[in-house]
């Protein structure tokens, strides 16, 4: 019990004490000087990311694009395996042809597998 007693008096010294009171004042600031440096670094390294794949998002979109504006040439010629109009709908920048076989087999599989059900 008188270990108690002293620790508490410490204590009750300690907390009117102005030097014991500043010093945990400039270590805590210390400990979030710390933090925040480690934060910035963190958030400079981020942002040197974030612009390094910003480059390479550019960088593949025009590789692409190069090769979409090939395809589309080579499939322009008389001797295409694809035509021009095919490549067009299947990326979206033309309407699909309305005679097509394969939309009209897609058309048919949809119709029959939204007609089956399953019991469990």
């Amino acid at each position: 019990m008188e270990f108690v007693n002293k620790l508490v008096d410490t204590v009750k010294r300690a907390s009117n004490n102005n030097t014991v009171i500043n010093v945990c004042l400039v270590a805590s600031f210390a400990t979030l000087g710390l933090r925040s440096m480690n934060q910035q670094n963190l958030i400079e390294a981020l942002e040197a990311e974030k612009e390094s794949l910003a480059k390479s998002n550019k960088a593949i979109r025009k590789t692409i694009w190069d090769w979409k504006q090939q395809l589309y040439a080579e499939a322009s010629t008389d001797s295409a395996v694809v035509p021009l109009a095919r490549l067009k709908a299947i990326y979206g920048e033309a309407p699909p042809p309305q005679n097509s076989q394969l939309g009209d087999t897609v058309r048919k599989d949809a119709k029959s597998s939204s007609s089956t059900k399953i019991m469990a």
